[in-house]
């Protein structure tokens, strides 16, 4: 099994921590996003990939891109521990908290899109930082809230799930753009929770083999 990725990219994170949680073994590929106007946007990467963008898991004949299919894919191949525990109403709970990372929040702040911004549309830094602010603050104001319904331990419960995979790499792009997290308190003890898993350790960013410093 391979992955390609990129160290920082929340979306390679997400499928890093999947196959660490179900103890796969995977051979890791870095596809750098930035370099010599970024690797992803090669034709050899591009036959793997046509969107041109991380993570990519190829597993024998299989190869998948988008984060969520992948770790949904994992999930039914190996699904023990699953990714999506308890009953069909926390299943539902799961996927929608993953999905207002993964489809609201994070297409708003990924890389390509600040690039856009900066390139096409003559952003400063100060106007790039009040994009990310605005909606950063507008996701993690409506997770807290749902938070405040479902979660227990972790997102959804007291079980490790894919909400939590999704939450724990936009926190940790938060912290890096300077985005204010006092306002999310829940968010913050869930997330805290997280990143002492061995499992969440293990995928860090700095902990990948392509970080830089």
């Amino acid at each position: 099994m391979e992955l390609y990725g990129y160290w920082r990219s929340s979306a390679s994170y997400r499928a890093r921590i999947a196959l660490n949680y179900k103890q796969l073994d995977y051979n890791y590929i870095p596809v750098h996003l930035i370099k010599e106007g970024g690797e992803q946007h090669k034709q050899s990467y591009r036959q793997l990939n046509p969107n041109g963008l991380v993570p990519t898991l190829v597993d024998g004949s299989v190869i998948l891109h988008q984060s969520l299919a992948i770790m949904e894919y994992l999930d039914e191949k190996y699904p023990e521990p699953s990714l999506l525990p308890g009953n069909a109403q926390r299943r539902g709970a799961i996927r929608a908290l993953s999905l207002d990372i993964a489809s609201e929040l994070q297409p708003l702040i990924n890389l390509r899109v600040q690039q856009y911004l900066v390139r096409e549309l003559g952003a400063d830094d100060s106007a790039k930082q009040a994009w990310l602010q605005h909606w950063f603050r507008q996701s993690f104001t409506a997770f807290e809230r749902n938070l405040e319904e479902v979660s227990g331990k972790y997102c959804v419960g007291d079980d490790f799930s894919m909400a939590d995979i999704c939450l724990v790499p936009q926190v940790y792009s938060a912290e890096r753009f300077g985005i204010p997290l006092d306002e999310y308190p829940l968010l913050r003890e869930v997330y805290a929770r997280l990143v002492e898993l061995p499992w969440v350790a293990k995928a860090h960013p700095s902990q990948q083999p392509d970080a830089e410093s």
